[in-house]
């Protein structure tokens, strides 16, 4: 059976289809059984798993994974290794589900307690826990409650022959334990401590784990082992700026990562004309690995992104991987773009310099959403008002494009398409505001307005303060859009909303007090005069502020019809508040 199936998926499906499965099975976990056999049965088990997913699903159906931890309580060690071989082979699978894993809290534990019988149950228990935690951590499968029991079975200070779990997995990426062992420890020590299981700024991650993966990058590892690095790397220190310091100057990596665009080079030392091959079709995997640790890297440091922009022709490279026909290195090369487009002084010079938002256009044309979301949200910076790229892009009809995003499903593609014109509209001229005005339609506005998403609302109230600036650009939208715009803004005073989103709609009101014509909108509504004394004395500071603002541009003495506002707003008691708000504790309150 074993000689039949080595290599050949349609001997498998067949043996699988005759029952051979359950038969084997029951061999394996017959006590009767010599070791021998039921060795040569894990054997078998395993080789049929190395086939389709569909052999994966047909395994599992039949309880393997069950039948082979319960193998592991045999005394006998290459029994133990044939069980713990076949099932690395079947967790590894996307198809298994990893929960069956934590159904036995025993399992866990005497997983560890195999860990130091030989190198192979290390290699293999490594490839298991690693592989569980990123299924875990990848946020469409996340399910906390498994997180946390594998997390908890994890760190509960497990002891291996009296070492911590954390102290093994050290002691594996030694330099002279083989390179998968290495990766493989380095790998389940970054998912235990991005899950909040290890501190990040603990030895065993700083001194250990990010120099081991940092050596996984250098060149003269394979293909493979690069890209693993760079991406296991790029995850480690997403969120952690100090990490992302610590990696930027551990050997030269920022310099080091420019080799990952020139491989294979001309003088390659790839004598083996079969790796050669296999390293050319896989070449884009490195290109994509080296953006995503690139962006992980410039996340947040603004020395680390300068150091990133003058690495050579890095510009040139990131735009070019922008229209690169992998779809992989277009998204990681719009991150890193992304990453790098937080900078100001990067918006002002390189970004400028190579012109990055042609390429950055051309992709927001039908892109899947995954590129459309991480685009937009570098469009955005972009867009910024001591961004040089402001006028080209403007110029390129970008407003249709923004206007169609705000209609998507996605939430996230919502929230950029709106934010992008918030961005635009700061400080713009009239015509681009009447512009916005028209293609984004009145009907649009509003349902914005009324978006379950909170981020869409703020960005959408944040567009319409600043359409609302400048009191000519103030009186001309309120003269067209008056009456929806004030219907709005009551429903948002009235509605309930965080305070944040009721203090952006009452400097969007102030904003109107502020226009020539457009304040007898709100000095003829008393429904809405009555709001903003609501809010005058409401308990949260924020909020009374915005709306004293909103009284104060009301009367200033200066302006034409002055005294029938101050008029009306005595006859009110808007007099006696104010001067109750004289006493607040709030200083700005007061000087108000």
């Amino acid at each position: 059976m074993k000689n039949a199936v080595i290599g050949n998926n349609k001997q498998k499906a067949n043996l699988i289809v005759l029952g051979a499965v359950p038969r084997l099975l029951y061999l394996l976990q017959q006590s009767s059984s010599s070791a021998e056999l039921r060795t040569e049965c894990a054997v078998v088990l395993g080789s049929l798993a190395m086939g389709t997913e569909n052999n994966i699903k047909s395994l599992v159906d039949c309880h393997i994974i069950p039948a082979l931890l319960q193998g592991l309580l045999c005394p006998d060690l290459v029994f133990i290794e044939a069980c713990l071989r076949c099932l690395r082979t079947v967790f590894i699978s996307p198809v298994t589900p990893v929960q069956l894993l934590y159904t036995d809290p025993t399992v866990i534990p005497h997983l560890m307690s195999l860990l130091s019988r030989s190198q192979r149950t290390q290699e293999y228990i490594t490839q298991i826990f690693s592989h569980c935690c990123k299924v875990i951590y990848t946020p469409i499968r996340h399910n906390m409650m498994t997180t946390s029991l594998f997390l908890h079975s994890l760190n509960i200070a497990v002891l291996v022959d009296g070492e911590l779990l954390s102290q093994v997995f050290v002691r594996m990426m030694q330099r002279d334990k083989p390179i998968e062992m290495q990766l493989t420890a380095a790998k389940c020590l970054t998912y235990m401590c991005r899950a909040g299981a290890i501190r990040t700024d603990d030895n065993c991650i700083v001194l250990k784990t990010l120099p081991c993966l940092v050596r996984m990058c250098s060149k003269d590892r394979l293909l493979e082992e690069r890209v693993e690095g760079a991406e296991t790397l790029a995850f480690l220190m997403e969120p952690d700026v100090e990490l992302q310091r610590i990696a930027s100057i551990t050997d030269h990596l920022v310099a080091m990562l420019a080799d990952y665009f020139k491989y294979p080079s001309s003088v390659s030392a790839i004598t083996d004309i079969k790796r050669l091959d296999h390293d050319l079709k896989h070449a884009h995997e490195l290109r994509q690995a080296a953006f995503k640790l690139y962006a992980s890297l410039g996340s947040n440091d603004e020395d680390i992104r300068k150091k990133i922009t003058e690495t050579e022709n890095m510009m040139d490279r990131i735009v070019s991987g922008l229209s690169e026909s992998s779809i992989k290195v277009r998204l990681a090369a719009v991150r890193c773009l992304h990453s790098l487009s937080r900078s100001v002084q990067q918006l002002r010079t390189s970004f400028h310099d190579h012109a990055v938002w042609k390429p950055l256009m051309k992709l927001l044309q039908n892109a899947p959403d995954e590129v459309l979301v991480m685009a937009s949200s570098t469009l955005c910076n972009l867009l910024l008002e001591f961004s040089p790229s402001k006028e080209p892009i403007l110029e390129s009809g970008v407003i249709e494009l923004l206007c169609s995003l705000t209609q998507s499903d996605s939430p996230a593609l919502r929230v950029n398409g709106i934010w992008a014109l918030m961005n635009m509209a700061f400080q713009a001229d009239q015509k681009v505001k009447v512009e916005i005005m028209r293609a984004l339609g009145t009907e649009q506005l509003f349902r914005l307005l009324s978006d379950p998403d909170a981020n869409v609302l703020m960005k959408t109230l944040g567009l319409l303060r600043n359409l609302l600036s400048t009191r000519p650009h103030i009186d001309q939208i309120m003269s067209s859009h008056g009456k929806q715009i004030m219907q709005a803004v009551t429903l948002i005073l009235e509605g309930e909303h965080s305070i944040e989103v009721k203090e952006q709609t009452l400097c969007i009101l102030a904003n109107i007090a502020d226009g020539n014509t457009a304040k007898e909108l709100i000095m003829t509504n008393d429904d809405m005069l009555q709001k903003v004394k609501y809010y005058m004395g409401h308990s949260n500071v924020k909020l009374q502020l915005a709306a004293t603002f909103c009284i104060s541009n009301l009367v200033w003495n200066e302006e034409d019809g002055s005294q029938e506002r101050q008029d009306k707003l005595r006859e009110m008691g808007f007099v006696d508040i104010l001067h109750k708000l004289t006493q607040a504790s709030d200083p700005n309150l007061c000087d108000r």
